[in-house]
């Protein structure tokens, strides 16, 4: 194989989020493909996609949940991969539908309280934009 398209570098993912009853929220993380820590779901802008519309696609094949997804950008973040630097746009989406079943069911999934969101994901950019996250509605 060579070497990937430019637009395989451009990507969008979600923070998926349900509110509680009592107040506050949780945010949904999945594990990577190799499951090796938490992440969010993300992927390529597909061709014929806004970010917005592929984060929302991701989120379906990733983590099985269906949502809003807000089409403000909490932030980006760059992480390497193929022999590149892949650069997420990363958006909030409120979850109204979870599937028992879904594409990549391999991966794990799990709702936390955004305060240990924030302690599972690795990527320090990442953990930023939790932090705006929790900002927006309130958590901090």
């Amino acid at each position: 194989m060579g070497d990937p398209p430019a637009f395989y570098f451009k990507q969008s993912g979600v923070v998926p989020f349900r509110r509680q009853a009592g107040g506050g929220v949780e945010v949904l993380l999945i594990t990577s493909r190799k499951g090796s820590h938490w992440i969010i779901p993300k992927g390529i802008v597909d061709k014929g996609l806004t970010p917005v519309e592929s984060a929302a696609k991701e989120a379906w094949e990733e983590a099985g949940v269906r949502g809003t997804v807000g089409g403000r950008l909490l932030g980006s973040y760059q992480y390497a991969k193929w022999g590149g630097t892949c650069t997420v746009a990363v958006y909030a989406m409120e979850v109204h539908t979870v599937a028992d079943s879904w594409l990549e069911s391999f991966r794990e999934r799990r709702w936390f309280s955004l305060a240990t969101a924030i302690e599972q994901v690795h990527e320090k950019r990442l953990k930023k934009i939790l932090g705006t996250f929790g900002r927006i509605v309130g958590e901090e």
